[in-house]
């Protein structure tokens, strides 16, 4: 596994290189702190006069749970989101014509005795791929306040090769959607949503964790094992990540290898191409229907759901 700071790497060499395991480093950048500084404001209007970092100190834990609960879906379908997204992705040299991505979500990393569950949920460790992600997807992650080693996100390069038991086989993506989701508000003290993780005990270390500055970026592949650390420092961690995939892998099924992932159905419904926003191709996504597709699908007069 290698660590590639400001890579002057194509986009179509940096994938293979993410698929292979390795992590992309960028240093801040116009469009990323543009991004970081539209994201800041929705919070700190949001929590207003609170400081949101220390919310925890002053704010009754419903009524933060409130405020995330409008501010999310808020940040996340925002039409400014998309726009600075395309811009974030030019900037990096994507191929805006291949490149689809999903929406971007506004993450928190408050105390663990404060809020850890629900709509500020913590990640145990986990792959994404555990979550119905396609092996080609990239993570794209940037903190919009400054952050600590001890509040931030881990990487666990030991089970990149390595399987690690887990209850993947128990999660489908259309049933999250569909029986989950749209409760994450509602889970304060505890979260009792069906969600895949290690079956036995795993070997934390050796574990690395990359601190950015505000508007850096990393990317890292959906198959990487990785958690939220534990947040001690007592400041709230904000953070914004979202997810690409390039059509050419897709049609392809080229991306990072599978060593224990057992979802089924798949995100893949959730891209929009870079340039206007078109869903992918329905043939593309066809590809990856394993019959759970028909059975968990929800009717087209459902409600949006909002992510969490």
């Amino acid at each position: 596994m290698n660590l590639f700071c400001d890579s002057k790497m194509d986009d179509a060499k940096r994938r293979e290189e993410l698929y292979r395991g390795s992590i992309f480093v960028y240093s801040p950048s116009p469009a990323a702190v543009n991004f970081c500084e539209f994201a800041r404001e929705l919070v700190e209007e949001a929590f207003h006069p609170y400081d949101p970092r220390v919310v925890q100190q002053t704010m009754a834990v419903e009524r933060c749970v409130e405020i995330l609960a409008e501010l999310k879906p808020k940040f996340i379908h925002h039409p400014k989101s998309k726009a600075l997204i395309q811009k974030l992705l030019a900037e990096r040299g994507c191929d805006l014509g291949k490149t689809y991505f999903d929406v971007p979500r506004l993450r928190t990393a408050y105390p663990s005795d404060y809020l850890a569950s629900g709509i500020a949920y913590a990640f145990h460790p986990h792959r994404d791929t555990w979550y119905s992600a396609p092996f080609s997807q990239i993570n794209w992650w940037m903190p919009i306040y400054d952050i600590l080693p001890e509040n931030s996100m881990a990487f666990h390069p030991r089970y990149w090769d390595e399987p690690l038991p887990n209850s993947s086989n128990t999660y489908n993506y259309y049933e999250w959607n569909r029986m989950y989701r749209k409760s994450a508000a509602q889970q304060i003290k505890s979260d009792a949503r069906l969600q895949p993780r290690p079956l036995v005990p795993m070997q934390p270390d050796p574990q690395f964790r990359v601190i950015a500055n505000v508007g850096g970026v990393m990317l890292f592949s959906a198959a990487q094992l990785h958690s939220t650390v534990p947040n001690t420092c007592g400041l709230t961690r904000y953070s914004i990540d979202f997810r690409t995939v390039n059509l050419d892998d897709v049609w392809t099924k080229c991306g990072a290898p599978n060593v224990d992932s057992a979802a089924t159905g798949t995100t893949l419904r959730d891209y929009v191409r870079a340039t206007d926003f078109t869903p992918l191709p329905d043939e593309a996504v066809a590809l990856y229907f394993d019959g759970t597709e028909a059975e968990f699908t929800p009717s087209p007069s459902a409600a949006p759901l909002s992510a969490s």
